[in-house]
């Protein structure tokens, strides 16, 4: 599958909060020898810093947390073609979000194709679209400074507060024809 790059405001980024709630993606750090994906239902874009961003979540148990630390960006994969997720793609997000790179090989398990979409980060040709982005941004959150007590009583029973990335969005890969 081919991609072409396009901007952050092209149509074809699409409706950023169905894709990130009900689409789910990939969020993926490391270099194409080594890296782990997981699934995320929670994330967001927008405009700081006069910049394109995109942040991303990740508890610090999760096997991608230590290649999300050691690496300089990560990407987003997509795999909502406009219309949805396929029946076979939800199964491939569901099996990267329930099983971890620490036991098992996710590429080997669900196809995945990965190739080095710009900087060295890492997408898979299966994908409607790819953020490749630079950290530019980390920070644990932390439970004094939630505004309402509701929210780290029932998302973080165990105290195991997500970090969150913010990324600069370099390059925006949408299927197409080109790169």
């Amino acid at each position: 599958m081919s991609f072409e790059e396009v901007g952050t405001r092209d149509p074809r980024v699409g409706n950023v909060f169905r894709m990130i709630a009900d689409s789910w993606m990939l969020v993926t750090a490391g270099d194409i020898q080594r890296f782990n994906t997981m699934t995320a239902s929670w994330g967001f874009m927008g405009e700081i810093w006069n910049r394109d961003v995109c942040v991303a979540v990740v508890r610090p148990q999760r096997y991608t947390f230590g290649f999300m630390e050691a690496s300089d960006g990560f990407t987003l994969s997509f795999f909502d073609d406009g219309h949805g997720v396929s029946e076979r793609d939800r199964e491939v997000l569901s099996f990267c979000g329930s099983h971890s790179g620490r036991d098992t090989d996710k590429l080997a398990a669900t196809g995945l194709e990965p190739f080095d979409a710009g900087a060295g980060r890492i997408g898979f040709r299966q994908a409607s679209l790819i953020l490749v982005a630079r950290k530019l941004y980390a920070q644990d959150l932390e439970e004094r400074l939630f505004l309402d007590p509701g929210i780290p009583r029932e998302v973080y029973p165990t105290k195991d507060f997500h970090r969150m990335y913010v990324g600069e969005i370099e390059r925006v890969l949408a299927r197409g024809t080109g790169v």
